[in-house]
Formats: structure tokens, C-alpha cells, sequence
């Protein structure tokens, strides 16, 4: 019988072990809003997920804070795989930032947030409440990832993300049946 280590380490030198509520604290508040010159993020599923924010003032949803440090100048690239939800779509109607470039890649079910390429999460949560811990305990998702400044993993992944980005997978891609138009922008 196999029993679990109840003192593991959760980290190194440079990687820390992310998992459940910890993913909001770690990649939201501590990553993507304190971004100051780009986010690049890969998500298989992408929702209009709520930001709490400070003095009791009303939530906010990642859209609009993705809008917001597009506006300050941080370049944002988010890749996904499925349609964004439907209260994500709205919001992106009322304007789409220059600063703020989405593409979509069906067969995408990576994830990933590199923040101003020196600091990254590698993982299973998707850019969702319930993935990044936005939702009460018992509603989240189990979510388990790292959180890094390896620069030589940072730049494995970022080599990842740029392949798909570019569309240099989409000339060998055999799912174009599910695809019709590489790398497409969301029809807003």
C-alpha cells in the first residue's frame, strides 16, 4: 500500500507546484495583472471568468482585465481551442485591443500563461473560474501544475507556442475537417 508524502516539498529553487485555489492566487493575481510587457496564453477552454477586485468593488471578468493591460501597452496573445463562452464573446465585441490577438486551434488542449517571458504556469487548468481557482472550494476544478523562472523551460514552451502561433503545425495538420481556416481569428 502506497501512502501519500503528507510533508512533500511543493517547490525548488525554480519550480513550485500549483494545485487547486493556489492557481488564482499564483497565475491571476500574481501573474497576468502584474504583467507589464506581454502574456501569452494557450487554454483549451476560455470563459468570461470573474476577478474579485479590492474595496468590495464589483468583480470584474478576465476580459476586461485583459483589456485593461492591453491598454497599458502589454501584448497579449491568447490561443485557444474552442469557441469562448458566450459572455467572453460579448465582451470581446465591444472591442478588440490592437495589443489583444486571438487565434484558435481546435486540436489545442495545451495550457499555459508565460508573463513577460520570465515567469511561467504549465498545467492542466484552462483560463476558467473553475480551472484557475476562481470558484468556491467545492465548486473549482482539481487542477495540479507548476509555477516557473526556469529560463530554458520558459523558452521550451515558448518554441511550443510560437510553432502553433505561426501555423507551422497547419501544413501537416490532419484535422482540417474541424479546422477549415488555420489559426482563425474569432469572428466577432
Amino acid at each position: 500500500m502506497r501512502l501519500p508524502l503528507l510533508d512533500a516539498p511543493t517547490s525548488t529553487d525554480d519550480v513550485e507546484l500549483v494545485f487547486d485555489a493556489d492557481h488564482y492566487r499564483r497565475i491571476v493575481t500574481g501573474g497576468i495583472l502584474n504583467a507589464k510587457i506581454c502574456v501569452d496564453i494557450a487554454t483549451a477552454d476560455f470563459k468570461a471568468m470573474l476577478i474579485p477586485q479590492a474595496g468590495g468593488r464589483r468583480a470584474i471578468s478576465i476580459v476586461q482585465a485583459l483589456r485593461k493591460l492591453a491598454d497599458r501597452g502589454v501584448e497579449i496573445r491568447l490561443l485557444h481551442a474552442g469557441t469562448p463562452s458566450s459572455a467572453a464573446l460579448i465582451q470581446l465585441r465591444r472591442a478588440l485591443p490592437a495589443n489583444l490577438v486571438i487565434r484558435r486551434c481546435p486540436r489545442l488542449h495545451a495550457k499555459c500563461v508565460i508573463i513577460d517571458t520570465r515567469s511561467m504556469y504549465l498545467g492542466s487548468a484552462n483560463l476558467t473560474g473553475a480551472g484557475l481557482g476562481a470558484k468556491s472550494d467545492g465548486r473549482r476544478n482539481i487542477e495540479w501544475g507548476i509555477w516557473t523562472e526556469s529560463s530554458p523551460l520558459i523558452d521550451a514552451v515558448m518554441e511550443q507556442f510560437n510553432t502553433l502561433w505561426e501555423g507551422r503545425r497547419c501544413k501537416t495538420c490532419r484535422r482540417k475537417d474541424i479546422c477549415p481556416v488555420p489559426l482563425e481569428e474569432p469572428r466577432l
